[in-house]
């Protein structure tokens, strides 16, 4: 692998450590080209792309990667986990309160964490986690009419 080229999926479970299984591929994969997904819709992907699995498998996948970092979980208030594969630049989501999708929001201003705590408690802060609520365009638009 040259400095240049992106590392392959069993490239990047090996570096972090675990083993590579096509279930575990399968898994980062459908994380990667999913949007924010939860564990059925995950395990559903997994399953196009291998074949069975149980859901036990897929949580037990699932924790293994988010504690390598490879995928990050989010639990927005009233939802059931979701998943995602952009880790490692502290960026935010915004959530329509009305029928729960979810997307990415980039820091607003300046720097990671993106913002200074009032009292940071003596803690050093590496990184902030901000979910903005509101409607989607889609659930506005039905509201209004």
């Amino acid at each position: 692998m040259t400095a240049s080229s992106t590392p392959t999926i069993a490239e990047e479970l090996r570096g972090a450590g675990l083993r590579v299984t096509a279930a575990r591929v399968a898994l980062l994969q459908a994380v990667r080209d999913g949007d924010h997904l939860g564990v059925e819709a995950i395990a559903s992907g997994v399953r196009d792309r291998v074949g069975h699995i149980s859901l036990q498998a897929v949580y037990e996948a699932l924790h293994a990667l988010t504690a390598a970092g490879l995928v990050r979980r989010i639990e927005p208030a009233g939802s059931p986990a979701r998943y995602e594969g952009r880790v490692g630049d502290n960026h935010h989501h915004i959530v329509c309160r009305s029928c729960g999708a979810v997307a990415d929001v980039d820091c607003a201003v300046g720097e990671a964490p993106c913002l200074t705590a009032s009292d940071e408690h003596g803690f050093s802060v590496d990184e902030a986690e901000v979910i903005y609520w509101g409607l989607c365009p889609g659930c506005s638009t039905a509201r209004t009419s």
